[in-house]
């Protein structure tokens, strides 16, 4: 065996040692995305924003949501007001239509039921158009937010990274819907069979042409600051 042989055979291994933070370096944070993100904080305290996330802008809501709601109610409490004034009349003249003033209650009697039904019915549409209102939509420079309220007590958040966006879109149908120009969002994700929908929304076709320069500018690494 030759000396090149046991020189290799007995050759120590060599230890190399690398050092590497456990955790992955955070992005440093401008001093002015850091403002944002603390007013962005103040005026959304509900949203769950991440370090150096602000709010770009909201999409509104076409207040034709409410009118529908406020017809029924203005409807149902003019139809409650003439029923009370025509029984007012009635039982304070029931020989009119052949009875006697033993035969039906007073008109105060009835107040007390009327009064409660007209509360109901203003309270009833009041949390109606609180829950319209709550359904709100956020654009932010990382991710799009939808506040979803489905009655008074159901509330749920639901966040769209702008990177797993593949297409954002908007449907108008009905001749209202064109005249009063609102109609509703539609977004679709990447390997994401369902689509994500936000209604009512005032021109459609101009949120849309923004959230997609909002998608293109974060995939190709530019800030997001567009103006809904």
């Amino acid at each position: 065996m030759s000396d090149a042989d046991v020189n290799t055979t007995h050759a120590e291994p060599q230890v190399v040692h690398l050092e590497h933070s456990l955790e992955p370096a955070k992005p440093e944070i401008s001093d002015a995305v850091r403002r944002k993100h603390e007013v962005s904080k103040l005026r959304y305290p509900f949203l769950n924003l991440s370090e150096g996330e602000y709010v770009v802008a909201s999409v509104r809501r076409h207040p034709i949501g409410l009118i529908g709601v406020l017809f029924l109610t203005a409807i149902l409490m003019v139809a409650a007001s003439i029923f009370y004034g025509w029984y007012s009349g009635l039982a304070t003249n029931p020989e009119m239509i052949g009875l006697h003033s033993t035969d039906l209650p007073s008109a105060a009697s009835v107040f007390v039921p009327f009064a409660l039904f007209m509360l109901l019915v203003a309270l009833g549409g009041f949390i109606a158009c609180y829950v319209y209102l709550q359904n709100k939509f956020f654009l932010t420079n990382e991710t799009v937010v939808q506040e979803i309220q489905t009655s008074l007590f159901s509330r749920r958040e639901q966040t769209i990274n702008l990177a797993n966006i593949e297409d954002v879109s908007y449907s108008q149908s009905g001749i209202l819907q064109m005249i009063f120009d609102y109609g509703s969002l539609r977004l679709s994700t990447i390997g994401d069979e369902n689509t994500y929908r936000y209604s009512f929304v005032a021109s459609p076709r101009d949120q849309v042409a923004r959230l997609n320069d909002a998608v293109e500018d974060y995939k190709n690494g530019r800030p997001v600051d567009v103006d809904l």
